[in-house]
């Protein structure tokens, strides 16, 4: 039976029931937390509210979540450990770098940074940390990443975005482990994921397509689809520019378009993010892990999408992209 790497250990694919595929525990800008953390207060209380929300998720019949969070959103590994074996849930951790522009500094001149000086090809060294991370487990704690995570927004493919998909891509190629992108499907550029992807030999059943639920253009999400990438429904509740029957709609037509093989669903929530100040999350009540399965759920039925279709998206479609491992 295929396995899937958890916090806690692996997990027989056949156990992971449903899964959100897109959740974070934390999203922190470590070195600011590290000095300036009144805002962060107590741990043991950070850690309660986390295990409390993440308890309250299991009870809607969830099984697993996906929390891509690496290098650029605080990714620490003890604490969800701690967070981990209180509640009874699997969390699939993750490993890669988050960055919609440049590489963090502390890779600027290694690598290939330095093919020039040496005039020869430098190795990355991202890839190594990441296949690491997936092999031996993160940070001495023995907790192995079960997926690999990169990004691409507006800006597009940048060279440092580019230099982490490929690494990231290489990665996958060593280790089997399946991949996730943070993409912005507004300017399309879940195009731009497939270019350099397939030129790196990466089989698109392997590869999320996230947010791809943030926007409405289903000739566009079809076209991603059909491409044979699994899209990531996985904003449900983050309704600033749109709505929550815009992201309904969007799902129910996908459906109703026979692509419910090809979606998976999800919130991209958390526990604690500081990218926010105090007080804009009530701006957001529907952003929490239960929204799908209070809200969303039971209005795409009442708009004719069958369970088993919902069964697909939540269940087979997560144990496929998970199934599908093997070396190249």
């Amino acid at each position: 039976m295929p396995q899937v790497q958890t916090v806690r250990g692996p997990v027989d694919t056949a156990d992971l029931g449903q899964v959100l595929m897109h959740e974070h525990v934390f999203v922190l800008t470590a070195d600011v937390q590290q000095n300036y953390p009144e805002e962060w207060g107590s741990e043991e209380a950070r850690v309660a509210d986390a295990v409390q929300k993440l308890t309250e998720l299991a009870a809607t019949g969830v099984r697993t979540i996906v929390d891509p969070t690496v290098i650029g959103l605080g990714r620490y590994i003890p604490r969800i450990q701690r967070i981990a074996e209180q509640v009874d849930l699997n969390i699939v951790v993750a490993t890669g770098c988050y960055t919609y522009d440049d590489v963090p500094f502390f890779f600027h001149y290694r690598g290939p940074a330095l093919d020039a000086a040496v005039g020869a090809e430098v190795p990355d060294p991202m890839v190594d940390l990441f296949v690491g991370d997936i092999e031996d487990g993160i940070t001495g704690t023995g907790v192995r990443a079960g997926v690999l995570k990169c990004a691409i927004d507006a800006q597009g493919m940048t060279a440092g975005v580019e230099r982490v998909m490929r690494a990231v891509a290489k990665a996958h190629r060593r280790t089997g482990v399946p991949i996730t992108v943070h993409t912005h499907p507004t300017s399309k550029q879940g195009l731009a994921v497939a270019d350099v992807l397939a030129d790196e030999g990466v089989d698109p059943r392997r590869v999320v397509l996230g947010h791809s639920g943030d926007t409405t253009d289903v000739d566009h999400l079809g076209e991603l689809a059909d491409a044979g990438f699994l899209l990531g429904m996985d904003r449900f509740g983050i309704n600033l520019d749109t709505t929550f029957e815009a992201r309904a709609d969007t799902l129910v037509e996908m459906c109703r378009r026979g692509y419910a093989e090809s979606m998976v669903l999800s919130q991209d929530a958390n526990c604690y993010i500081d990218w926010l100040a105090p007080g804009v999350m009530d701006l957001l009540p529907q952003w929490r892990y239960t929204h799908i399965h209070e809200e969303v759920l039971p209005y795409v039925r009442e708009h004719g999408v069958p369970e088993e279709q919902i069964e697909t998206m939540l269940v087979d479609n997560p144990r496929r992209y998970f199934e599908n491992v093997g070396r190249y």
